[in-house]
Protein backbone atom coordinates (compact mmCIF):
# COMPACT_ATOMS: atom_id res chain seq x y z
CA UNK A 1 0.00 0.00 0.00
CA UNK A 2 1.49 3.41 -1.07
CA UNK A 3 2.23 6.05 1.55
CA UNK A 4 0.33 9.34 1.19
CA UNK A 5 2.14 12.65 0.60
CA UNK A 6 0.89 13.88 3.97
CA UNK A 7 2.94 11.27 5.81
CA UNK A 8 5.88 11.88 3.54
CA UNK A 9 6.09 15.51 4.60
CA UNK A 10 7.08 14.31 8.04
CA UNK A 11 10.14 12.63 6.53
CA UNK A 12 9.82 9.65 8.91
CA UNK A 13 12.65 7.17 8.75
CA UNK A 14 11.90 3.52 9.42
CA UNK A 15 14.54 1.15 10.72
CA UNK A 16 14.13 -2.48 9.77
CA UNK A 17 16.06 -5.72 10.16
CA UNK A 18 19.82 -5.71 9.43
CA UNK A 19 19.97 -1.94 10.06
CA UNK A 20 18.60 -1.21 6.61
CA UNK A 21 16.77 2.13 6.55
CA UNK A 22 14.23 3.51 4.14
CA UNK A 23 12.79 7.04 4.13
CA UNK A 24 9.33 8.20 3.25
CA UNK A 25 9.52 10.07 -0.07
CA UNK A 26 6.84 10.86 -2.66
CA UNK A 27 8.69 8.86 -5.32
CA UNK A 28 8.59 5.10 -5.56
CA UNK A 29 10.74 3.37 -2.95
CA UNK A 30 13.31 0.80 -3.87
CA UNK A 31 12.44 -2.82 -3.26
CA UNK A 32 13.95 -4.20 -0.11
CA UNK A 33 14.31 -7.95 0.30
CA UNK A 34 14.04 -7.83 4.10
CA UNK A 35 10.34 -8.03 5.06
CA UNK A 36 9.01 -4.94 6.78
CA UNK A 37 6.56 -5.09 9.71
CA UNK A 38 4.49 -1.97 10.07
CA UNK A 39 4.00 -0.54 13.52
CA UNK A 40 0.25 -1.28 13.48
CA UNK A 41 0.87 -4.88 12.44
CA UNK A 42 3.42 -5.25 15.23
CA UNK A 43 0.96 -3.92 17.81
CA UNK A 44 -1.78 -6.24 16.55
CA UNK A 45 0.50 -9.25 16.65
CA UNK A 46 1.66 -8.37 20.14
CA UNK A 47 -1.96 -8.09 21.24
CA UNK A 48 -2.75 -11.47 19.74
CA UNK A 49 0.16 -13.06 21.58
CA UNK A 50 -0.94 -11.45 24.85
CA UNK A 51 -4.47 -12.76 24.33
CA UNK A 52 -3.22 -16.27 23.63
CA UNK A 53 -0.94 -16.15 26.68
CA UNK A 54 -3.80 -15.00 28.89
CA UNK A 55 -6.02 -17.73 27.49
CA UNK A 56 -3.59 -20.48 28.37
CA UNK A 57 -3.06 -19.06 31.87
CA UNK A 58 -6.70 -19.07 32.91
CA UNK A 59 -6.05 -21.95 35.27
CA UNK A 60 -4.22 -19.49 37.51
CA UNK A 61 -1.61 -20.29 40.13
CA UNK A 62 -2.35 -22.29 43.24
CA UNK A 63 -2.70 -19.83 46.16
CA UNK A 64 0.07 -20.21 48.72
CA UNK A 65 -2.33 -19.85 51.66
CA UNK A 66 -4.29 -23.03 50.94
CA UNK A 67 -4.32 -25.68 53.65
CA UNK A 68 -5.05 -25.59 57.35
CA UNK A 69 -4.07 -22.24 58.83
CA UNK A 70 -2.55 -21.69 62.27
CA UNK A 71 -3.68 -19.51 65.19
CA UNK A 72 -6.37 -20.68 65.28
CA UNK A 73 -6.40 -23.83 63.13
CA UNK A 74 -8.87 -23.26 60.29
CA UNK A 75 -9.21 -23.06 56.54
CA UNK A 76 -8.50 -19.70 54.92
CA UNK A 77 -10.99 -16.88 54.77
CA UNK A 78 -12.28 -15.68 51.41
CA UNK A 79 -11.02 -12.67 49.45
CA UNK A 80 -13.43 -9.79 48.84
CA UNK A 81 -14.40 -11.23 45.46
CA UNK A 82 -17.71 -13.06 45.15
CA UNK A 83 -16.33 -16.39 43.97
CA UNK A 84 -15.55 -18.12 47.25
CA UNK A 85 -17.33 -19.70 50.20
CA UNK A 86 -15.78 -20.94 53.45
CA UNK A 87 -16.92 -22.38 56.76
CA UNK A 88 -14.27 -20.19 58.39
CA UNK A 89 -16.22 -17.03 57.62
CA UNK A 90 -18.56 -15.37 60.11
CA UNK A 91 -22.16 -16.53 59.73
CA UNK A 92 -23.23 -12.93 59.13
CA UNK A 93 -21.13 -12.79 55.95
CA UNK A 94 -23.85 -13.85 53.53
CA UNK A 95 -21.56 -13.63 50.50
CA UNK A 96 -18.93 -16.05 51.78
CA UNK A 97 -20.19 -18.09 54.73
CA UNK A 98 -21.23 -21.73 54.43
CA UNK A 99 -22.10 -24.03 57.37
CA UNK A 100 -19.90 -27.03 58.28
CA UNK A 101 -21.06 -30.62 57.83
CA UNK A 102 -21.25 -33.54 60.22
CA UNK A 103 -20.72 -37.06 58.92
CA UNK A 104 -22.06 -38.84 62.01
CA UNK A 105 -25.46 -37.21 62.39
CA UNK A 106 -27.82 -38.06 65.25
CA UNK A 107 -30.05 -40.07 62.96
CA UNK A 108 -27.22 -42.14 61.51
CA UNK A 109 -27.19 -45.64 62.98
CA UNK A 110 -23.95 -46.86 61.39
CA UNK A 111 -21.38 -44.46 62.82
CA UNK A 112 -18.22 -44.22 60.74
CA UNK A 113 -14.62 -43.22 61.42
CA UNK A 114 -12.88 -40.16 59.99
CA UNK A 115 -11.03 -42.36 57.49
CA UNK A 116 -14.31 -43.88 56.33
CA UNK A 117 -15.86 -40.42 56.07
CA UNK A 118 -13.03 -39.26 53.83
CA UNK A 119 -13.61 -42.26 51.58
CA UNK A 120 -17.33 -41.45 51.44
CA UNK A 121 -16.52 -37.87 50.53
CA UNK A 122 -14.11 -38.96 47.77
CA UNK A 123 -16.75 -41.28 46.34
CA UNK A 124 -19.31 -38.46 46.38
CA UNK A 125 -16.85 -36.15 44.62
CA UNK A 126 -16.18 -38.71 41.91
CA UNK A 127 -19.83 -39.66 41.33
CA UNK A 128 -21.61 -36.31 41.67
CA UNK A 129 -21.97 -34.29 38.47
CA UNK A 130 -20.71 -30.82 39.43
CA UNK A 131 -22.18 -27.54 38.14
CA UNK A 132 -20.89 -26.48 34.72
CA UNK A 133 -19.37 -29.97 34.33
CA UNK A 134 -16.13 -29.05 36.04
CA UNK A 135 -13.84 -32.10 36.27
CA UNK A 136 -12.60 -32.91 39.80
CA UNK A 137 -9.06 -34.10 40.52
CA UNK A 138 -7.84 -34.94 44.01
CA UNK A 139 -4.40 -33.38 44.42
CA UNK A 140 -3.73 -33.40 48.19
CA UNK A 141 -4.75 -35.87 50.87
CA UNK A 142 -3.68 -36.42 54.46
CA UNK A 143 -5.33 -38.11 57.43
CA UNK A 144 -7.54 -35.06 58.03
CA UNK A 145 -7.37 -32.92 54.86
CA UNK A 146 -8.43 -33.17 51.23
CA UNK A 147 -7.92 -30.72 48.37
CA UNK A 148 -9.62 -31.08 45.01
CA UNK A 149 -9.04 -29.08 41.84
CA UNK A 150 -12.16 -28.60 39.74
CA UNK A 151 -11.34 -27.68 36.13
CA UNK A 152 -13.78 -26.20 33.64
CA UNK A 153 -14.23 -28.11 30.34
CA UNK A 154 -13.73 -25.16 27.97
CA UNK A 155 -11.46 -22.43 29.32
CA UNK A 156 -9.55 -24.56 31.80
CA UNK A 157 -10.56 -22.44 34.81
CA UNK A 158 -9.58 -24.02 38.12
CA UNK A 159 -11.37 -23.88 41.47
CA UNK A 160 -9.70 -25.11 44.65
CA UNK A 161 -11.98 -27.02 47.01
CA UNK A 162 -10.67 -27.99 50.45
CA UNK A 163 -12.11 -30.24 53.13
CA UNK A 164 -10.77 -30.44 56.66
CA UNK A 165 -11.69 -33.00 59.33
CA UNK A 166 -10.60 -31.40 62.65
CA UNK A 167 -9.43 -34.08 65.07
CA UNK A 168 -10.68 -32.17 68.10
CA UNK A 169 -14.22 -31.73 66.74
CA UNK A 170 -16.46 -34.77 66.68
CA UNK A 171 -17.49 -35.71 63.12
CA UNK A 172 -17.20 -32.11 61.87
CA UNK A 173 -16.10 -31.28 58.32
CA UNK A 174 -14.97 -27.77 57.41
CA UNK A 175 -14.63 -26.78 53.76
CA UNK A 176 -13.68 -23.98 51.41
CA UNK A 177 -14.45 -23.63 47.69
CA UNK A 178 -12.93 -20.79 45.68
CA UNK A 179 -12.09 -19.77 42.13
CA UNK A 180 -8.48 -18.87 41.36
CA UNK A 181 -9.26 -16.07 38.90
CA UNK A 182 -12.06 -13.58 38.34
CA UNK A 183 -14.26 -11.62 40.72
CA UNK A 184 -17.52 -13.60 40.52
CA UNK A 185 -18.50 -17.15 39.63
CA UNK A 186 -22.26 -17.12 38.98
CA UNK A 187 -22.60 -19.15 42.23
CA UNK A 188 -20.67 -22.10 40.79
CA UNK A 189 -18.78 -22.73 44.04
CA UNK A 190 -21.93 -22.54 46.15
CA UNK A 191 -23.88 -24.83 43.81
CA UNK A 192 -20.99 -27.30 43.76
CA UNK A 193 -21.00 -27.55 47.54
CA UNK A 194 -24.77 -27.90 47.59
CA UNK A 195 -24.65 -30.78 45.09
CA UNK A 196 -22.08 -32.58 47.25
CA UNK A 197 -24.07 -31.93 50.43
CA UNK A 198 -27.26 -33.37 48.96
CA UNK A 199 -25.40 -36.49 47.87
CA UNK A 200 -23.75 -36.87 51.27
CA UNK A 201 -27.07 -36.38 53.08
CA UNK A 202 -28.27 -39.52 51.29
CA UNK A 203 -25.40 -41.32 53.00
CA UNK A 204 -26.19 -40.06 56.49
CA UNK A 205 -24.35 -36.72 56.61
CA UNK A 206 -26.00 -33.49 57.72
CA UNK A 207 -25.37 -29.75 57.79
CA UNK A 208 -24.95 -27.82 61.06
CA UNK A 209 -27.31 -25.15 59.75
CA UNK A 210 -30.90 -25.80 58.69
CA UNK A 211 -30.46 -22.98 56.16
CA UNK A 212 -27.63 -24.88 54.48
CA UNK A 213 -25.99 -23.81 51.26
Amino acid sequence: MALSSTFCNFNITHTIKHNITTSCFPHKQKDVKTPQIKRRELILRSGELATIAAFFNLSGKKPEYLGVQNNPPSLALCPLTKNCISTSEDATNLDHYAPPWKYNSEGREDGITREEAIEELIDAIETTIPPENFTPRIVDRTEDYLRVEYKSPILGLVDDVEFWFPQDKDSIVEYRSASRVGIFDFDTNRRRIKALRLELENRGWTSLDSMAT
